[in-house]
């Protein structure tokens, strides 16, 4: 089949996309990719034979007026007429939309060309926004309504052939709208394990070393992981704090940390490569992921999570749903309250003196090479377009 992908921002990087591509590739599959160029600094047209990418400039207005699509027509018009000039040159066999806003785009075509939608959603969309330091601003709330949201996700995905979520919980959230659910599949933000590279790099014995790496926002737990280690600290005084990442909320979270005193025992070390953070992640002894809970959380498949069982790191994870699931299936840690220091610093003594048998890494490593893997993964999106290819259009 020859697919038209259609992604609202620049491309590359997108480590999850960049894994489908390669796969419906591996499988005999055409991709034409859609995206726009905000920086101005990619080609317009790149052409490698099995993959073709168009990419239309952006100007910073129609950029940001994407946070109102559902109420100003600007942000649709201009992809409209992106994927129409595209079409024009491009036979297409289905459309696969990356997430919920142009979702409506991919609908328009569908019904025109007569082919079949898929919809990747790689988050909850409706209940992202909803925290989103952008939309809660007093213009943000004028320009993006979250009940507006929520009735668009429910009407639009009806018309979707297929619906990619990236895990269970969130093919149960999107059921419950009222769509079938043999037409949601899940397929995971798992790792390639052959893409990883785990190092011979240890821990350092004088210390219990903290890792988190990812994003940096509100979000993300980290204000709770920082004033836990002040709880932490008054009974055992060897743990350290290492943040790889970068975002907005680091300003307050080094002001916190300078508050609480412990300049010594937190680190931010700015944004890493995958080779670096992984050294960085051997020489840890418990890997976090201490998302604030939420909708959205609830429904998450962080590829973080995978890369910590991977590499044999106990973790200290938050009490959402979907994170706590895949710990304790694979054995791999614990959970604690999402906003607790106190269960955090419980949570932690648990795990550095044993008092939870259950964990076995050797156990959670194997779960990774056997099902919460890339290699199985993009089966599923192999077989999810080998029905599509004989799928009834609604």
């Amino acid at each position: 089949m020859k697919i038209l992908m259609v992604l609202d921002h620049d491309f590359p990087p997108d480590h999850r996309v960049e894994k489908e591509i390669e796969s419906l590739i591996e499988n005999n599959h055409e991709i034409v990719l859609a995206c726009y160029n905000y920086q101005g600094s990619k080609l317009l047209y790149e052409d490698n034979g099995k993959l073709k990418v168009y990419r239309k400039p952006i100007s910073k207005l129609k950029y940001k007026s994407s946070v109102a699509i559902l109420k100003l027509p600007f942000y649709f018009s201009f992809w409209k007429k992106f994927i129409s000039k595209i079409l024009k040159k491009e036979n297409i066999d289905a459309i696969h939309i990356h997430d919920l806003p142009l979702t409506k785009i991919g609908v328009e075509f569908k019904n025109k060309l007569n082919i079949p939608l898929i919809v990747d959603l790689h988050e909850n969309w409706p209940a992202s926004l909803e925290t989103a330091k952008h939309t809660n601003t007093f213009l943000g709330k004028i320009l993006s309504s979250n009940k507006q949201w929520r009735k668009y996700e429910k009407r639009i995905l009806n018309h979707a052939d297929k619906i990619i979520t990236v895990v269970d919980e969130m093919q149960d959230r999107i059921s419950k709208l009222g769509i079938d659910k043999e037409k949601i599949h899940v397929i995971s933000n798992t790792i390639n394990p052959k893409d990883f590279p785990l190092t011979n790099d240890e821990p350092n014995p004088e210390f219990i070393t903290l890792f988190y790496a990812g994003g940096i926002n509100i979000h993300r737990g980290l204000q709770v992981v920082i004033k836990a280690l002040s709880l932490i600290l008054k009974e055992k005084t060897n743990v350290r704090l290492h943040i790889i990442g970068k975002g907005s909320f680091q300003p307050y979270l080094e002001k916190l940390t300078g508050e609480l005193k412990l300049k010594d025992q937190v680190k931010f070390l700015g944004w890493k490569n995958l080779h670096e953070m992984s050294k960085l992640l051997a020489k840890s002894d418990i890997a976090l992921i201490p998302h604030l809970k939420s909708e959205q959380t609830d429904c998450s498949s962080p590829n973080k999570l995978y890369q910590y069982i991977y590499a044999r790191k106990p973790i200290l994870t938050s009490n959402c749903n979907s994170l706590m699931r895949i710990v304790e299936e694979t054995k791999s840690g614990i959970s604690y309250i999402h906003n607790s220091p106190e269960d955090f610093k419980k949570a932690f003594f648990e795990l550095i003196n044993n008092q939870d048998n259950n964990i076995d890494l050797e156990f959670g490593f194997n779960k990774i090479i056997t099902k919460y893997n890339w290699s199985v993964d993009s089966g599923h999106l192999d077989e999810l377009y080998k029905s599509t290819n004989k799928y009834s259009l609604i």
